[in-house]
């Protein structure tokens, strides 16, 4: 196996950046896992885990020089951080419907076929012109073809962006104590302000400008960050009881 030595930049966005990301997340899963271990607070938990999973496994191929090894970890890391919202969406349709309503069956069928049309990246990973390019040639970092960054936003939003949010405001609407409101609406900034990095990546490795990227590394870090204690903090805290 080759390795080539990390930039100071790469170091600091993965390593440092990502680094804060992973503690975050893991400490605010851990947090709501510690108390109770019920359906919902493990599928709120996802939220969480999932994207730290991607971290991690970022953090393994980073120094490596192996295109194919590369394309492959960097697929899975991907896919940890795009499956995420997923969990959002079963986790508003537990709390809008039940889960008698909800079964346990169904809960499973929405984050298969989500994590099904999510695996669609796989194959456009080998045709270059249509896929994902990451060689010495693009100083290892990723860059999206126009064919890619639309298959990817395409399931992200319609699978995942607009019935979470469709949900989420359903439920608002619902609630009449104000602290409640006030509480969830935390839950709805929270959640747009970790979509909004997650298209910012996508905005990103398809325009492959390392500026933007430098950019997108330190917004992204403050949106993640700030969106994930503020869907914690509005519900997060409540269903750990």
């Amino acid at each position: 196996m080759v390795y080539f030595q990390l930039t100071p930049v790469r170091i600091l966005t993965v390593y440092i950046a990502q680094g804060i990301i992973l503690v975050a997340f893991f400490y605010l899963a851990i947090r709501i896992l510690l108390r109770d271990r019920k359906r919902l607070n493990v599928i709120f938990a996802g939220l969480y885990i999932s994207p730290a999973i991607g971290v991690l496994i970022n953090f393994i191929y980073a120094p490596l020089t192996d295109e194919f090894i590369v394309l492959i970890l960097n697929f899975f890391t991907n896919f940890g951080f795009f499956y995420a919202p997923i969990f959002i969406v079963v986790f508003d349709l537990i709390l809008l419907k039940s889960e008698k309503v909800i079964s346990t069956s169904k809960q499973l069928m929405i984050l298969i076929i989500y994590g099904i049309a999510m695996f669609g990246m796989l194959f456009f990973l080998f045709i270059p012109e249509f896929g994902v390019t990451i060689n010495q040639g693009t100083s290892w970092s990723p860059v999206w073809s126009l064919p890619f960054l639309i298959y990817v936003a395409s399931v992200e939003t319609i699978g995942a962006l607009i019935p979470s949010l469709y949900f989420s405001f359903q439920i608002y609407k619902k609630f009449e104590d104000e602290v409640l409101k006030k509480k969830w609406k935390s839950f709805i900034y929270g959640f747009i302000a970790l979509m909004t990095f997650m298209y910012a990546i996508f905005i990103s490795n398809t325009l492959a400008n390392s500026d933007f990227r430098i950019i997108i590394g330190v917004v992204g870090l403050i949106l993640v960050i700030l969106g994930g204690f503020l869907m914690y903090s509005g519900v997060g805290k409540q269903i750990e009881k």
